[in-house]
């Protein structure tokens, strides 16, 4: 099972402090909420404006008029929030990301330089430096019968309870999504892997790696 640090440099995240008291993502989907409130209360206020309660945004960021930003969140420097989007809460978006047209967040770290650009939703999940998700992508976050999310490594055979009900994806840095592909409860892509298009992925996807779109795992060459 991937722990955090080998699937993120925290450098590159505001949540840098919070995810190192933990050995596994997901344990921190639970806190995330409480940890933007307190880290939004620490913010420079020459730098960030509280546009509403336990709303900030960097002052270089850019967000449409049609976005619509739920509290807690913070938008990151140089960070675009583009038309229609919808930022349920419970969201800390990084510096140079991107938060498409019609894009849905909640209950999510985003770290810097993350690309979510086209009719993606992302929900109880953490997407580490430099990751996309390519248009239409999404991360599905319940499973169908409600019961609590296990992560499956079916290269080792190993199986890791959550106690979760709700855990979408853990994405590692420099992954890249493949159009219209979605991510099942519990998925954890490695760091430098690739997911083709219109792929259904389950489980762990090691680390450089491509999940091609009939589920088969090759390695990068």
């Amino acid at each position: 099972m991937y722990t955090i640090k080998e699937l993120y440099d925290l450098d590159h995240t505001m949540a840098k402090t919070y995810l190192e008291q933990y050995t596994y993502p997901w344990e921190a989907l639970k806190g995330i909420k409480d940890m933007i409130i307190a880290l939004g209360e620490t913010l420079d206020k020459e730098e960030y404006e509280e546009v509403s309660e336990h709303v900030w945004i960097h002052k270089t960021a850019k967000v449409f008029p049609s976005a619509y930003l739920g509290a807690p969140c913070i938008i990151g420097p140089n960070t675009e929030v583009r038309h229609c989007a919808f930022i349920r809460g419970s969201a800390l978006v990084g510096a140079d990301c991107v938060v498409g047209n019609s894009c849905e967040l909640k209950n999510v770290i985003l770290f810097d330089h993350v690309q979510t650009p086209h009719y993606n939703y992302v929900g109880d999940s953490i997407l580490g430096y430099y990751s996309h998700m390519g248009a239409g992508s999404v991360t599905s976050n319940v499973k169908s019968d409600k019961t609590l999310v296990v992560v499956h490594d079916r290269l080792h055979d190993e199986h890791e309870e959550t106690g979760l009900k709700k855990f979408g994806a853990m994405l590692g840095d420099h992954v890249e999504v493949g159009c219209n592909s979605v991510l099942n409860p519990g998925t954890i892509i490695g760091r430098n892997s690739r997911v083709y298009p219109t792929s259904c992925v389950r489980g762990i996807v090691p680390e450089n790696s491509i999940w091609k779109d009939d589920g088969r795992i090759a390695e990068q060459r």
